[in-house]
């Protein structure tokens, strides 16, 4: 459909991708606060990860996107994929909202903080599915 934006640490975009004009992307992948992966899911009303982070907007396919706080979100959501104390979170949110979801499942050690633009790259080909 159309241009996804993806974004990485500091903001800066990702190579071969553009952030959107409104910078949510950027505003998303970055920050600190949050309760750190493989512990208890960010908070609802936190955007923050801790340590480095990728975003892209999505549209799920017709069965949605399972998470651990709320069940299945659908939708346009928005997609983080965070690195910290040696593991991968992916999380979801209503795109433009401010509470953030752990995708169930979406949690797992990653030795090499530099493949999360690979695990980041997995995830949005296996969720983003706007034709369903």
């Amino acid at each position: 459909m159309g241009e996804q934006a993806t974004t990485g640490a500091g903001g800066s975009p990702a190579p071969e991708e553009m952030p959107d004009a409104g910078g949510d992307d950027a505003a998303a992948a970055t920050g600190s606060g949050a309760a750190p992966p493989g512990g208890p899911a960010a908070p609802e009303g936190s955007a923050d990860a801790i340590g480095p982070s990728r975003s892209t907007d999505i549209v799920p396919g017709p069965g949605g996107v399972m998470t651990d706080e709320v069940g299945v979100v659908t939708g346009e959501l928005t997609l983080r994929t965070e690195y910290a104390d040696g593991r991968v979170t992916v999380r979801v949110q209503y795109k433009d909202a401010d509470e953030w979801y752990a995708v169930t499942g979406g949690s797992a050690p990653l030795a090499d903080p530099a493949a999360l633009d690979a695990v980041h790259a997995v995830a949005v080909g296996l969720l983003d599915r706007p034709e369903g």
